[in-house]
């Protein structure tokens, strides 16, 4: 599972050829012993997260939604993505 960026001790990663569980475009959050799918959208899809770790992830995602669904295109078709910036 190729990472795709991290950042206050929260590892983001996607998955390719990743289609079949949630059926939309997403991501895998993991933070100490927390995982999470999260939508490009935001929505928690399965799995938990801290409440404050969830919105900064969030947060992410909104900032870098057309960079996260550029990911998600090139992963569906099992091609390497680019990885993208943290939150600072």
């Amino acid at each position: 599972m190729p990472e795709l960026c991290r950042f206050y001790n929260i590892l983001i990663k996607m998955i390719y050829l990743d289609t079949d569980k949630h059926h939309k475009p997403h991501f895998h959050v993991f933070y100490a012993e927390y995982e999470a799918s999260v939508g490009v959208d935001g929505e928690l899809l399965a799995g938990s997260l801290p409440v404050k770790q969830l919105k900064l992830v969030q947060a992410w995602a909104a900032i870098h939604e057309d960079e996260l669904y550029a990911a998600w295109n090139k992963a569906v078709r099992g091609e390497k993505f680019d990885k993208i910036e943290p939150l600072r």
